[in-house]
């Protein structure tokens, strides 16, 4: 044995002398991605920290627990109240106005705001606006088209989206 196969041995010696949490350390750290991207999807999504898909646990007549899920697409359906003169008055008849998704339709619109007023609409009409045209000096534009959604709903039932403003 040569002066180099004892100086190997003496670090190996060394190395395996390391108390646990050394080497439990060395081990995190030489992680390989496939781990790591798992490991962030386990922790779910951005919509998930913020309370994008909150459940509760409601309790029924009948004494079972029920899990529903509060605001699951809702938020990416309805973008905004249309807040003008014109919603206004259709306030007063028990009609509402929301700027929506492009690609929403009926349906899915009448299940958003059921999940966020918890009031089922009686009606939903759609209307598509389409974008101006623009023009500032000699640069010519066209603004965003957009969709509206007009909501009834039944008699003696409101939302507070006027408030304040």
């Amino acid at each position: 044995m040569g002066l180099f196969d004892k100086l190997k041995k003496e670090d190996n010696k060394k190395t395996t002398a390391k108390p646990a949490k050394a080497n439990a350390a060395k081990k995190v750290v030489a992680k390989p991605a496939k781990e790591e991207k798992a490991k962030s999807e386990e922790q779910g999504s951005m919509k998930d920290l913020y309370g994008g898909s909150e459940t509760i646990t409601v309790k029924t007549a009948t004494g079972k627990e029920k899990h529903e899920r509060k605001f699951g697409n809702a938020y990416r359906i309805l973008v905004k109240p249309v807040i003008t003169e014109k919603a206004a008055i259709l306030g007063h008849q028990n009609q509402y106005v929301f700027a929506v998704t492009a690609a929403a339709n009926k349906i899915e619109i009448a299940k958003a705001v059921n999940e966020v007023y918890g009031i089922k609409p009686v009606d939903v009409n759609i209307v598509k606006m389409r974008g101006k045209k623009v023009r500032s000096g000699k640069v010519r534009g066209a603004r965003k088209s957009w969709k509206k959604a007009i909501i009834t709903l039944p008699a003696g039932k409101t939302i507070k989206i006027y408030e304040g403003v």
